[in-house]
C-alpha cells in the first residue's frame, strides 16, 4: 500500500470481513461491509485510514483463497459509500499529499479491478465520488431501487473524479451519459441519480427491491458465477457518437461556467484521453489533475461552499424551533398562471395533501390546471414517479374560480401580479374565507410584507415564501417575516420548506430581499454601462469572471423586459440611483407592448435580443472597456452586499452566500459571493472592510 497522509480528524471507515455460504455456489463468499461504526448518523466515507481498511481486508481474503469464489463489497443500512472524506480535506495542504491520495486510492481500487477472484459491488444507499470509483471498478454491480443520492460531484467541489472515473465510466457507457454524469449533474444544482437511474445508464447490471436487496444480490451473483446469467453491456461506441457527445460537453461547460471553474476544464481533458489512451497511462493523469485541483483556490472556496450547505443550509438562522411548527393538511394557491401552477405542483408532488387553486375566472384556472397535467405526464413517461403516484397527484390538484374552497386550507399562498393594490385585495378576501389559524403567504418578489400586513386583521400569520424560476429545480426559498409574524407562522414555513425539499435562509422585509437585490444591482448597471455606449457584447463579456448562469441580457431575456424594467423601478424608488433606470430598458418595454418580441431564444437555448430589439437601442458615447464595466458590477455588488447586512437583512454574510449559490446558481468554486468579493479585494476597495464569512 502506498504511504498515505494522515487525516487527523477522519471519521474511519471499516472494511468489516464476512464469510458468507451462498446457495449454489461451491465454496463461500466474502462480504466487505463498509462501516463508520464510530459515527451511525453520518454517510461512511473514505479516508486514508479507510483505503488501508480496504487494502487489509483484501489482504486477508486472498490469504483465504481459493476457498473464496467471489467477493462482494456493500454498506451500511442505505449507505454504499459518500465518496473521500470531504471535512478531513483541509489537512491535504501540499500537492504530493494530495497526489499521495490519488495514488492510494487508485491502488486500493486496482485490487477490486484486477482481482482474478470475481468481485462484485451491492450498492445498497447513497454512492458519490470515490464510492460509485469503487463499484466501478468491480467486474459486477447491483444496486436498490431505493437508492437515493448516486453520482460523481467532484467537479461541484472544484475536483475531477480521479479514482478511475474519469476513464472507466465513459468506456462503460459512452461518453454522452458519462458527461452527463460528471460534468452536467454536477454543474446543475449537484443533481443526483436514483437506483434505476442508474441500471437505465448502464452503470448497474441488475436492480432489486430495498427489502431483500442483499439476498437477491447473492442470489444473482451465484447465477452469474454459474452461467445462469449472462451479464451483456453493450459495445460502446468510439466513432462519431462518440465525437458529437464530447463537443456538447465543451459546450455545456463554456456555456455553463464561462472559463471560471478549471475543475470543469481538467475533466473534460481527462474524457477526452478515456477514447484511446491506455488505462495504466490515463490514471497518471488523473494524479496529476487530482493533484493539482486539491491545493487550488477554488478547491478550497468549495469547501466553504459545501459547508455552508451542510450547516447553515440544514439549520437556519434564526428559525424557531421546529417543535412550534402546525400540520399543513391542505394548501390553497391564488393565481393560475405559471409560477402559481408550478408553486400548486410542488406541493402537492411533496406535501401529497390536497392543493385547491383558483383564478379570475374558469378557462384561466382550467389553463393553469391542464399546465399541471402536461408537467405531471412529463415526469411520469421519464419514469420519474412511482406506479400510481401519477394519478394521486391528478387528482390531488383542483382548480376553478370559486375562492369558497380556501375555508379549510391551513396554508394558503398568493402568486398574483406583482402590484401591491392587487395583494391587498387578495388578502382581503382571503381573511374572511379563511380559519384563523391559516397561515396567509406571498410568494413577492420584492414588494413590502410590511405594507401587506398593514392592512390584515391577523397580521401574525404572515409570511413570504420566495420562489425562484423554474420552481421544480431552483432549491432556494428566501422566508421573510415582518415584525408580527408569530413563531407557529414562521416553524411552519420553515417545516412546509424543508418538507418541498427546499433550502429556506430568513430573510428581513427589505425592497428585492437578497438574490434579486443584488442580480438587479448587477442588470442595472451592465445596462447603464449599455446606455453610456458600451457593446452589448463587451458587458455580457465583463460578467463571464463571475460565472454566473447567465450573462446580463440573457438574465433579462429570461425574467422578462416588463419585470426587469418593474423590478429597477422599485428598487430606484427606494434606493435611487444606486439602481439607475435605463432608457434602452424602457425602449425594449416599449417595443413589446407594440406587439415586436425583445428577446427570443437562439439554437443553444439561450435567450439574446432579437433585430428590432437591437435596433431601438441608443448607445451613448462613453463606452467602457470590459475591465472598466466588471470593476463597476462588482463594486455594486460589494456595496449592496454590505448595506444588506447593515440593514440586518439577513444574519451574515453566509446566509447571503447561501442564497446566491442556491437562488442564483453562484459557481460552488467560488465559495460564495462574499469571499470572493473579498479575494479579489474589491470588499475592502468598496466598503472600506472585508466581510469575513466563516462557519
Amino acid at each position: 500500500m502506498p504511504e498515505l497522509p494522515d487525516f487527523p480528524d477522519e471519521v474511519i471507515t471499516e472494511a468489516l470481513v464476512q464469510y458468507v455460504r451462498v446457495p449454489g455456489v461451491d465454496g463461500e463468499a466474502a462480504l466487505i461491509t463498509l462501516d463508520n461504526g464510530h459515527d451511525h448518523t453520518k454517510p461512511s466515507s473514505i479516508g486514508p485510514a479507510g483505503l488501508k481498511n480496504l487494502w487489509n481486508a483484501l489482504d486477508e481474503i486472498e490469504a483465504r483463497s481459493p476457498r473464496v469464489k467471489f467477493i462482494a463489497v456493500t454498506g451500511k443500512p442505505f449507505i454504499f459509500l459518500a465518496g473521500a472524506d470531504i471535512t478531513a480535506m483541509d489537512h491535504l495542504q501540499e500537492r504530493d499529499q494530495a497526489l499521495a491520495m490519488a495514488q492510494g486510492g487508485h491502488a486500493a481500487y486496482a485490487r477490486l479491478r484486477d482481482s482474478e477472484i470475481p468481485t462484485f459491488a451491492f450498492i445498497n444507499g447513497v454512492t458519490l465520488g470515490g464510492g460509485l470509483e469503487l463499484a466501478l471498478h468491480c467486474h459486477y454491480r447491483t444496486i436498490s431501487t431505493g437508492a437515493k443520492a448516486v453520482g460523481l460531484p467532484e467537479v461541484a467541489i472544484g475536483l475531477v473524479p480521479a479514482w478511475g472515473g474519469s476513464q472507466l465510466l465513459p468506456n462503460l457507457i459512452g461518453m454522452e451519459k458519462a458527461a452527463q454524469v460528471i460534468l452536467e449533474n454536477p454543474l446543475n444544482q449537484n443533481r443526483m441519480l436514483k437506483g434505476p437511474d442508474v441500471t437505465k445508464l448502464g452503470i448497474a447490471d441488475a436492480e432489486f427491491e430495498p427489502a431483500d436487496f442483499l439476498e437477491e444480490s447473492f442470489a444473482w451473483a451465484a447465477k452469474v458465477l454459474n452461467g445462469e446469467v449472462t451479464v451483456e453491456r453493450p459495445e460502446v461506441d468510439k466513432g462519431e457518437a462518440w465525437d458529437t457527445a464530447l463537443a456538447k460537453a465543451e459546450a455545456f461547460v463554456e456555456g455553463k461556467v464561462r472559463g471560471s471553474a478549471p475543475a470543469a476544464y481538467r475533466a473534460l481533458k481527462l474524457l477526452k484521453i478515456a477514447k484511446d489512451t491506455d488505462y495504466s497511462q490515463a490514471i497518471l493523469d488523473e494524479d496529476e489533475a487530482l493533484a493539482d485541483l486539491m491545493v487550488t483556490p477554488e478547491h478550497r472556496s468549495s469547501l466553504y461552499s459545501f459547508n455552508l450547505l451542510r450547516k447553515r443550509g440544514k439549520k437556519p438562522s434564526g428559525a424557531p424551533s421546529k417543535g412550534l411548527a402546525n400540520d399543513v393538511k391542505k394548501v390553497g394557491v391564488v393565481g393560475a398562471g405559471l409560477m402559481a401552477s408550478q408553486i400548486a405542483l410542488l406541493f402537492a408532488r411533496r406535501l401529497e395533501v390536497p392543493v385547491v387553486m383558483t383564478d379570475l375566472d374558469e378557462e384561466r384556472a382550467a389553463k393553469g390546471l391542464s399546465y399541471i397535467h402536461s408537467e405531471i405526464d412529463k415526469m411520469d413517461a421519464k419514469g420519474r414517479l412511482g406506479l400510481g403516484k401519477a394519478d394521486k397527484l391528478r387528482s390531488l390538484v383542483s382548480a376553478g374560480a370559486d375562492k369558497s374552497v380556501y375555508a379549510d386550507c391551513d396554508l394558503v399562498i398568493e402568486a398574483v401580479f406583482e402590484d401591491i393594490s392587487i395583494k391587498h385585495a387578495v388578502f382581503g378576501e382571503l381573511e374572511k374565507i379563511v380559519p384563523q389559524e391559516c397561515l396567509l403567504v406571498t410568494n413577492t418578489s420584492g414588494l413590502s410584507l410590511t405594507e401587506m400586513a398593514s392592512r390584515l386583521q391577523h397580521p401574525e400569520r404572515l409570511v413570504g415564501l420566495h420562489f425562484f424560476n423554474p420552481v421544480a429545480v431552483m432549491p432556494l426559498v428566501e422566508v421573510i417575516a415582518v415584525e408580527q409574524t408569530n413563531d407557529e407562522t414562521l416553524a411552519t414555513a420553515f417545516a412546509v420548506v424543508k418538507k418541498l425539499k427546499k433550502t429556506g435562509v430568513l430573510v428581513k422585509d427589505a425592497p428585492a430581499f437578497v438574490v434579486n437585490r443584488l442580480l438587479v444591482g448587477m442588470l442595472a448597471q451592465a445596462m447603464a454601462c449599455i446606455d453610456e455606449g458600451t457593446p452589448i457584447e463587451d458587458v455580457d463579456r465583463a460578467v463571464d469572471p463571475l460565472g454566473l448562469p447567465m450573462t446580463p441580457t440573457e438574465l433579462l431575456g429570461l425574467v422578462g423586459v416588463g419585470v426587469g424594467l418593474h423590478v429597477t423601478e422599485h428598487l430606484n424608488a427606494s434606493f435611487g440611483d444606486r439602481f439607475p433606470v435605463s432608457e434602452n430598458l424602457k425602449a425594449l418595454v416599449k417595443l413589446e407592448s407594440e406587439g415586436s418580441k425583445a428577446f427570443e431564444k437562439n439554437e443553444a437555448g439561450k435567450f439574446e435580443l432579437t433585430e428590432a430589439g437591437r435596433n431601438v437601442l441608443t448607445l451613448g458615447d462613453k463606452p467602457s472597456t470590459t475591465e472598466e464595466v466588471h470593476a463597476r458590477v462588482v463594486a455594486n455588488m460589494a456595496s449592496e452586499a454590505r448595506k444588506i447586512l447593515d440593514e440586518g437583512v439577513v444574519a451574515g454574510p453566509e446566509e447571503i452566500d447561501l442564497c446566491m449559490i442556491l437562488g442564483a446558481g453562484f459557481p460552488f468554486s467560488k465559495g460564495g459571493i462574499t469571499p470572493y468579493l473579498d479575494r479579489i479585494g474589491v470588499a475592502k476597495d468598496a466598503t472600506g472592510s472585508t466581510f469575513d464569512a466563516k462557519l
